[in-house]
This record gives structure tokens, sequence and C-alpha cells, in this order.
């Protein structure tokens, strides 16, 4: 039952969250603004609507009778396939950065995201492939080789989660050390069993679904998961009892074993969901690009963490929120994209990333120093 004194720390925590959200949507319109006025523009096809309701691309007859295709210029962001293909960049990132913040938030660590996407990617691919149109079984029904696939790939990463949860409870061992060793140990599984190739040739119907477009191809699956997964990472934090002791867990971990809290269970709890979460991103991107190998996610796992801590999670643990690395990882690609767009080389986006993330962590330790100084001065004057 929350008591009396526990509703001020709920309100404050409460605007906490609300002023750290509004400043990174801050960050991210000034972000906009930078890359339409700087990122230049750039010429696009022109398409119309025939008469079948069909997009078609327009053409024009030349004086001395080709077709010439019709070009209109175009601010190089601020364009309906600019934005779509960043809202479907973001979105691997930063549905794994949902898993990955609530990781945090209980005061661990998941290096491993990065190596079990691609262990899902590859386990669900060889699956599809078994049953797609050049497989041994390719005449099996649609309704039961999609949806098992799904779970094939969804599994696989939770049960890399679990794993990775059962060695850190099991064996005591830092988090930081468990999933540094298993982000070799997925990916070279990952290797083994595709002897290193890409794996295609899936069902039709599976890249149907993830590949579904609207109007000029505009995907619009990748982004409608991402939400999805972004409201329920919300909902489990900020509303259900799970979720208030992962906070507890990552503010003061013996304070939650005298209090009653099942710690061992929670931090288990945690891996799954962000492996699941890398899961969830394989799907995606396996049934979007329509293949998969052991080198998929390679880097993921510094963008990832990078998405969680920019998005507000501290890395002492107890602090952060699912939006906050939706727009964290959204912050990050546009990073990316906007080094491409004003003609950085984009060997330096790594550099300027890993610049971003130190600063977050500086900045979130002078915070929580001026917060610790702020209660220090009002237990000394009461």
């Amino acid at each position: 039952m929350q008591t009396n004194s526990d509703k001020p720390v709920s309100r404050l925590a409460r605007k906490q969250f609300g002023f750290q959200e509004g400043g990174l949507v801050v960050v991210i319109l000034v972000l906009g603004a930078f890359l339409a006025v700087f990122g230049g523009k750039v010429k696009m096809p022109l398409f119309k609507t025939n008469s079948a309701g069909e997009l078609e691309r327009v053409f024009i007859e030349t004086p001395n009778g080709d077709r010439e295709a019709v070009f209109e210029e175009k601010n190089k962001f601020l364009n309906a396939q600019s934005l779509t293909q960043l809202a479907k960049d973001t979105s691997f990132i930063a549905i794994m950065a949902v898993g990955a913040t609530i990781v945090i938030i209980s005061g661990g660590i998941d290096l491993s995201v990065g190596a079990t996407y691609a262990l899902a990617s590859v386990a669900a691919g060889l699956f599809f492939n078994r049953y797609g149109p050049e497989g041994t079984n390719s005449g099996a029904p649609h309704w039961f080789t999609v949806p098992a696939g799904i779970l094939i790939c969804f599994g696989v990463g939770a049960l890399c989660g679990l794993l990775n949860g059962g060695m850190i409870v099991a064996l005591r061992v830092h988090p930081f050390i468990i999933t540094l060793g298993t982000m070799a140990i997925y990916r070279g599984i990952a290797f083994v069993i595709t002897n290193g190739q890409s794996v295609g040739s899936f069902p039709q119907e599976f890249r149907d679904l993830i590949s579904f477009t609207v109007g000029r191809r505009l995907s619009v699956i990748p982004l409608m998961v991402m939400i999805l997964v972004t409201i329920i990472g919300g909902v489990f934090l900020s509303r259900m009892a799970a979720g208030r002791r992962v906070y507890a867990v990552g503010g003061n971990e013996l304070a939650s074993r005298y209090s009653g809290i099942r710690v061992e269970r929670v931090k288990l709890g945690v891996f799954i969901i962000s492996g699941l979460a890398a899961g969830i991103a394989a799907l995606i991107a396996l049934g979007y690009y329509g293949a998969g190998s052991s080198a998929d996610g390679t880097g993921y796992e510094l963008s990832v963490i990078a998405a969680a801590v920019v998005g507000g999670a501290s890395l002492s643990g107890g602090k952060g929120s699912a939006l906050g690395a939706l727009l964290g990882a959204l912050i990050i690609q546009m990073i990316s994209t906007g080094i491409v767009f004003v003609g950085i080389k984009q060997s330096y986006s790594q550099i300027i990333i890993g610049s971003v993330v130190i600063l977050a962590v500086v900045l979130d330790q002078v915070n929580n120093w001026l917060a610790k100084k702020r209660l220090a001065s009002r237990a000394a004057t009461s």
C-alpha cells in the first residue's frame, strides 16, 4: 500500500521523467530543424495516381520521341521517404533499447543484445528457409509456417535472455562479464549453424506481413511494432507492480531484499524481457530485408545502450523510461542520418555516438551529484 510519504516522491519522479522526456523532444526538434536547413535538397521521381488507384511514375515525351522521367526537388530530410526510412531504422534499435532500459533500471547491463538479435534472426531464418519456395517443405501451409517461425524468433531471443539472467543469478557474477561472454557465444553459434552464410528465400506470406506498405510504398509495420513495444514497456514500468520492483532493485538492492522483493526473480525477468525485445527486432528485420546472417546486429550493443542512456536511463540503476528509450534511439539515428546528410564521412559516426554516450553519462552523474547535494542541504536545515 502506498503511504502519504510515498506520494510526493512518486509525483517528483513523474515530474523528473516528464522534464527529461520533454528535453529529449526539444533536442529532436532542434536536430530536425538543423537537418531540414543544412541537409540540402534531393531530386525524387514524381508519382501520380492512375485510374486503378495505383501509384505510377510520371513521364513526359521529349522532342525526339523518348520518354523521360519527371523529378521534383524535395528537402533531403523533410520528405515522406526519408522520414519513413528514419522511423524504420530507428525501430530496430528502439525496440531493443526498451528491453535494455529495463535491464539498466534494475542495475544491470546487457552487452549481448546484438548477438541475441543475430542468433534469433538466423534461427528463424533457417526455419523459414526450410518452408520457403526453395525449401524441402515448401508446400506447408502458411498458417502454420508463419506463426511457428515468429514463435521461434521470439523464443530464441527469450531463451538467450533466460540464460543470461540464469547465469548472473546462479553464479553471482556481474552482468557485464556474463553478457560479454554470451555476446561471443551467441554470435559464434549463429555463425556455426549457418556456416557463415546468409539465409534467405522465405515464404512470401511472411515477407508480405512484415513489409506491408501504404501510400508511396511507405513501410509502417516497423513503426507500429516500435510504438506498441514502447507502450507495453511504459505500462509495465509505470503501472505494474513488477515494474516498480525493477525500479526498487535498481535503486537499492539491499533495501529491496529486506522489504521482501525477490531480487533474483526480478533480475531473471529483466534479462528475459531484453532477450525477447531483441527477438522482436530480429523478426522485423528478417521480414523487411528478407535475409539473416550471423553478422546481423554487429555493433548494435553500442547503439542500444547509447539510446537507453541518452533516453535518461542511469547506469547506476533506478532511473529510466520506455518512452525515453524510444526518444533516445531516435536521437541516435538522427545523428547517424545527419552525418550523411551534411556530408560528414560515415566513418566518424561511431566516434560521434560514443562521444554522445560519454556526455550523457557525465550529465547523469552531475545530476545525481546535484540531487544528493540538495537532499543533504534539506536534511541539514530540517
